[in-house]
C-alpha cells in the first residue's frame, strides 16, 4: 500500500445534497476505483447483423440506500459494471433499451468511472441519451414483452442501487417470468442479483431456486466496506443471504472477477467481473441469435 493512499481518509465523504446522506471515503475510493478498467479488447467485434435482437437493460433510478443507522448512501448503478457489460453486447452488434421503474433517468456512481477507459467512456457518451431518458419498465412488460418480442436479454448491472426498489418491483418480476418462460438471456453482476428477489413475488418459491449465482460478498458488506468508509452503516439486508435462504446456491464467498453461467442466468461477483462477464454474454448472445435466425 502507497504512503499517500495510507493517509487518505477512511470517513464517508458528506454528499451535500441530501440530509446525512455520504459518498464513499477517499480511502476506500483509492481501493476500489482506477481510472481504467482490464478491458483489453472484444471478441465479437460486428458478429451480429441481422438488426433483430435487443438488450433490454433495467437500471437504478434511486440514488440512495437508507441505512440501519439512518444514514443513507449515495450511490446509483456502478458504472464499470453497466458499461463495459453492454460494450461487449454493443460492439457484437445488439442494440440497447434503457428502462427504470418510473421512467425517471438512470443513477450512476460516477465516483467511480474510469475517464481514461475510451471502452467505457465511449460506452457511456452513446448510451446518455437513454439513460437520461429511459422507458418506464411497467410500459415495456405491457407493450414489449411476448413470445416475439426483439429481447434476446435482460440485463441488471450493480451498484448498490439495485438493492432498492428492484426486489420488489412487480414489473421487475414479470420481466423475469417473461425471460424464464420464453428462454431468454438473464445477465448481472455485484448487487444487481439482489433484482432476482423479485421473481419470487406471489409464489411459494423461487423460480431461480437450485440456481448457481455470483454475487457481491456479504462479509464485504459487513466488514471492511464499513471499515474503510465505503458504507457510511450497515446495510438493512444483504444480497447473498436472501438470494440464500430464496434456495439459489451462491459460489463465491470473495471477490475476484469470477464468472459463472447457469443455464441462461449469467452472473458476476463485482466490478472486477465487468470485462470478463460482458465476454461472455457476447459470446452467448451471438450464438444464440444465429440459431434463433
Amino acid at each position: 500500500m502507497s504512503q499517500a493512499a495510507n493517509e487518505l481518509s477512511k470517513a464517508p465523504t458528506p454528499d451535500t445534497a441530501e440530509d446525512n446522506a455520504y459518498f464513499p471515503s477517499p480511502y476506500s475510493l483509492s481501493q476500489y476505483t482506477s481510472s481504467k478498467t482490464d478491458f483489453d479488447g472484444v471478441q465479437h467485434k460486428g458478429a451480429y447483423t441481422q438488426g433483430r435482437w435487443k438488450v433490454l437493460m433495467i437500471a437504478a433510478e434511486e440514488r440512495y440506500v437508507l441505512l440501519e443507522n439512518g444514514k443513507m448512501f449515495s450511490t446509483g448503478n456502478h458504472p464499470v459494471e453497466m458499461l463495459l457489460p453492454l460494450h461487449h453486447m454493443m460492439e457484437a452488434g445488439f442494440d440497447v433499451d434503457v428502462a427504470t421503474l418510473e421512467g425517471y433517468p438512470a443513477k450512476l456512481e460516477l465516483w467511480a468511472m474510469p475517464h481514461e477507459d475510451e471502452a467505457v467512456m465511449g460506452t457511456y457518451e452513446a448510451l446518455k441519451p437513454k439513460l437520461k431518458q429511459p422507458k418506464k419498465l411497467s410500459d415495456v412488460v405491457a407493450k414489449e414483452l411476448g413470445e416475439d418480442s426483439d429481447y434476446i436479454a435482460v440485463f441488471i448491472p450493480g451498484g448498490h442501487a439495485a438493492v432498492v426498489g428492484l426486489p420488489a418491483s412487480e414489473a421487475v418480476g414479470q420481466t423475469l417470468e417473461w425471460a424464464l418462460s420464453n428462454d431468454k438471456f438473464i445477465i448481472t453482476l455485484c448487487h444487481g442479483p439482489a433484482a432476482l428477489l423479485a421473481a419470487s413475488l406471489g409464489r411459494d418459491e423461487s423460480p431461480f431456486k437450485d440456481y448457481s449465482v455470483c454475487v457481491f460478498p456479504d462479509a464485504l458488506d459487513e466488514g471492511p466496506n464499513l471499515e474503510i468508509g465505503y458504507l457510511p452503516g450497515r446495510l438493512p439486508w444483504l444480497v447473498a443471504d436472501l438470494l440464500s435462504k430464496q434456495g439459489l446456491n451462491v459460489i463465491n464467498d470473495d471477490m475476484t472477477g469470477r464468472t459463472h453461467r447457469d443455464r441462461k442466468l449469467l452472473t458476476g461477483d463485482s466490478p472486477l467481473a465487468s470485462h470478463r462477464l460482458g465476454l461472455l454474454a457476447a459470446e452467448a448472445l451471438v450464438e444464440a441469435a444465429g440459431t434463433a435466425g
